[in-house]
């Protein structure tokens, strides 16, 4: 390099960097060789990313202990050899696989849920999605009764699909004042749809059934009729892979269409996931409230607004809390088991409420 060459700017422009109107040489730095960029096989991991990591690595230790836990707490005792081992993997891995499965897939459609519609108090539950999977999944029962399981669970996301298309056109037709509005709307068509749902209930000597969809529990998921739930795993992983995508269709239609990005695309596919989640979870658990809704809004107030950052533990969050709610449930009246929507509801209501409380004091 020459000494004596006129100092640049460090973008490499031939123009002398000035300041308060003198020139004002810049030392130079040397770019490093690949040698120099390269880290050594034993150097340390940064303390910025070590810092990153050990949280999360520590929150993944502690929600395994609780799906640990939740293998041992049940009434029958799985220690009772040969037939104990035996009722573990009918009931208790089953049960475990789908509290995992269930709370990670509900989370993280919550929270793409409150991305495309820019309002944090939006999840399947608060905007219609789950009733109209309800509905769906009636019409399947009262017009082919016959249908498997599999046959249950694509009508109930066809019909969640329609139900969430639906309440994002409603919203593009008004003009919204307030926040509160957008759930308000959802709450309002999922009442709607949930009536109709009811009348037909009771029309066809279904209602029976329609309660038990509508209280959600995991009791009844064993071996051989929770495995259509792997198909939210793949629901998770895609949002995983549309998250850069959904955090700038979440910034809305101008700022996505500016740097090229088709925001109906993101906006239908986002929703699809929503609808194939809240299918699937309704067919084979029922009802999850506020999950979608809590979890969300708890990891964006400690961590921002970034999808791709707060995936991981929005997922850690939702599998946490559906199972500390399922435990409780199964140990609050043992033998009896309290269904995980009751106790998920009342959590999910005092944090709703919260936020809500919190929202209007910053106002």
């Amino acid at each position: 390099m020459n000494v004596n060459s006129t100092p640049t700017d460090p973008g490499g422009g031939g123009t002398p960097a000035r300041e308060s109107g003198r020139s004002r040489v810049r030392p130079v730095r040397p770019r490093p060789s690949i040698a120099t960029a390269l880290p050594d096989a034993g150097d340390e991991i940064a303390p910025e990313q070590r810092a990153k990591i050990w949280p999360l690595a520590v929150a993944t230790l502690a929600v395994a202990a609780l799906l640990a836990l939740s293998l041992f707490v049940g009434v029958y005792d799985i220690t009772d050899g040969e037939l104990g081992a035996e009722m573990m993997w009918i009931t208790r891995v089953p049960r475990t696989v789908a509290l995992m499965l269930a709370g990670a897939a509900m989370a993280a459609s919550g929270l793409v849920m409150q991305m495309l519609t820019q309002n944090r108090f939006v999840d399947a539950t608060t905007s219609g999605t789950t009733e109209w999977a309800s509905l769906g999944l009636l019409l399947t029962a009262i017009v082919a009764p016959s249908v498997g399981l599999v046959g249950r669970m694509v009508v109930s996301s066809l019909f969640a699909f329609v139900g969430a298309m639906a309440f994002m056109l409603i919203l593009r037709r008004i003009v919204i004042r307030s926040t509160l509005v957008v759930p308000l709307i959802g709450i309002m068509l999922g009442a709607v749809v949930s009536a109709l749902t009811t009348f037909l209930a009771v029309q066809f000597n279904l209602l029976q059934m329609v309660g038990t969809w509508f209280m959600g529990s995991f009791t009844s998921v064993v071996r051989g009729r929770y495995e259509v739930l792997w198909i939210v795993a793949i629901v998770t992983l895609l949002v995983f892979l549309l998250a850069d995508r959904i955090t700038v269709a979440g910034l809305g239609r101008e700022v996505a269409t500016s740097v090229g990005m088709r925001y109906e695309t993101i906006l239908i596919a986002g929703t699809a996931l929503v609808a194939v989640a809240a299918g699937v979870t309704t067919v084979v658990v029922g009802f999850l409230p506020f999950l979608g809704l809590v979890v969300p809004n708890v990891v964006a107030t400690l961590r921002g607004d970034n999808v791709r950052s707060n995936l991981p533990w929005v997922c850690l969050g939702g599998i946490a809390l559906v199972t500390v709610c399922d435990i409780i449930g199964r140990v609050v009246r043992m033998p009896f088991e309290v269904p995980v929507s009751m106790v998920l509801g009342m959590v999910g209501a005092v944090v709703f409420i919260t936020i809500l409380m919190r929202g209007r004091s910053r106002a």
